[in-house]
């Protein structure tokens, strides 16, 4: 399976040259202040795309889709979105959640110790492709400043779930990836940290 990962695209997904695959993943933030308009804009450009599977989580950008789930869900129908939820594709099983630790109170964030460890408690332990919108700490969430910035209780709940692959974004900074104790890791944030899309989408074969 060929599973196309993109991340952080902040409505600039047009600019971007998107592989063919089997699945693409949108580990969030597609949009830049999560306003319907922008959704809608998603929507269509995702209509465009060949991919037989669209796997979408939100991001600490995409406001509307905490705020006023309902409705944000309802604009972007061309795709499956997940928020701690999942879905089977060819017998690789997904799951996607967007939390992330708390930073300055943007959408989807909790924070860290119970209120995070409580969901990512949810993540079943048989996942082979996690999608979450940050990094676990440790791993590809190494800030402009030198400072880690990933998610404790999600790098310890990892040892029980141990997915064949794990894409997220959120640390524009630390895009890439990487492999350790069984399981590939990407951060495929396309927007860099001034928010220009130069970075490649990330191609997984599984």
């Amino acid at each position: 399976m060929r599973i196309v990962c993109l991340s952080d695209t902040h409505s600039h997904h047009a600019k971007l040259e998107v592989p063919d695959g089997d699945v693409l993943v949108h580990a969030g933030d597609f949009t830049g202040r999560g306003e319907r308009h922008e959704i809608l804009e998603f929507h269509k450009w995702l209509e465009t795309l060949p991919h037989q599977h669209k796997l979408v989580i939100a991001g600490n950008h995409d406001w509307m889709f905490e705020n006023d789930p309902e409705q944000a869900r309802g604009l972007l129908n061309a795709c499956t979105y997940l928020q701690d939820s999942g879905v089977t594709v060819d017998g690789i099983k997904f799951w996607g959640s967007p939390w992330q630790p708390w930073f300055y109170d943007w959408a989807f964030n909790l924070q860290r110790g119970p209120a995070l460890a409580a969901k990512w408690a949810l993540i079943p332990t048989d996942t082979d492709v996690l999608v979450t919108h940050g990094p676990p700490f440790g791993i590809l969430d190494m800030t402009a400043r030198g400072e880690p910035a990933g998610c404790h209780e999600l790098a310890c709940e990892l040892a029980r779930v141990r997915p064949r692959l794990h894409v997220f974004g959120h640390i524009h900074e630390a895009y890439g990836q990487l492999k350790r104790n069984g399981t590939t890791f990407v951060n495929a944030c396309n927007c860099t940290l001034q928010y220009q899309p130069d970075n490649p989408a990330i191609v997984i074969d599984l």
